[in-house]
């Protein structure tokens, strides 16, 4: 298993950008996660493996290439916020600005189990129309994206990642659903709150 996701970016540097800007990292590093989660699916299979719009979800995605470990993070604005438009009164400006300023303060956000010894590293967040270049999607459902990358030292001892950061900063999220891809194996997780740790592998 190959992804050669190293980013070379500075450890902790945010890579901020519209959703349509090309050559982004967090594009091909989605498409090359999504190959090694989807390579051993048959096509019909694979069609099914798509994350639907869920309101309270999160989906996420995790993988663990050389000492290099990705997380993609896929969620509504619904279970984020409560609404799925660009901000319109005070009170829906405060909340977008809240969340997206605790998503680009990565530090407690996720914790990676404390055996792998990982350092964050790069991370982007696309708001989408929480911000002021976002486009409204057609259909109605607006998402919000975010990459997180770190650098273990013990990457082999990854088996799990707490979420209670991210479960605080949103109260409104009631579950979440991943896959890890690994050298280990490919893995299924997930967990309903009042838990906060995805475990896998073990």
């Amino acid at each position: 298993m190959n992804l050669n996701l190293n980013l070379n970016v500075n450890p902790g540097q945010g890579l901020c950008g519209s959703r349509h800007g090309g050559g982004r990292p967090r594009a091909w590093i989605a498409a090359a996660l999504a190959l090694v989660l989807l390579g051993g699916l048959n096509p019909a299979r694979a069609e099914k493996a798509g994350h639907a719009h869920q309101h309270g979800a999160v989906t996420v995605s995790i993988g663990i290439e050389a000492d290099t470990v990705t997380l993609l993070v896929e969620a509504p604005l619904d279970s984020l916020v409560g609404f799925e438009h660009a901000p319109r009164t005070a009170a829906q400006k405060r909340a977008a600005q809240a969340l997206l300023a605790r998503l680009r303060s990565p530090a407690g956000l996720f914790q990676p189990d404390a055996a792998a010894a990982c350092q964050i590293g790069a991370f982007e967040v696309d708001g989408g129309v929480l911000e002021a270049t976002g486009a409204a999607p057609s259909d109605g459902h607006a998402d919000l994206d975010a990459t997180y990358t770190w650098t273990c030292a013990s990457p082999q001892a990854l088996r799990s990642l707490d979420l209670a950061g991210l479960m605080q900063a949103a109260p409104r999220i009631e579950r979440v659903s991943a896959q890890i891809a690994s050298p280990q194996g490919q893995f299924k997780a997930a967990l309903k709150r009042p838990a906060t740790v995805l475990r896998w592998g073990r």
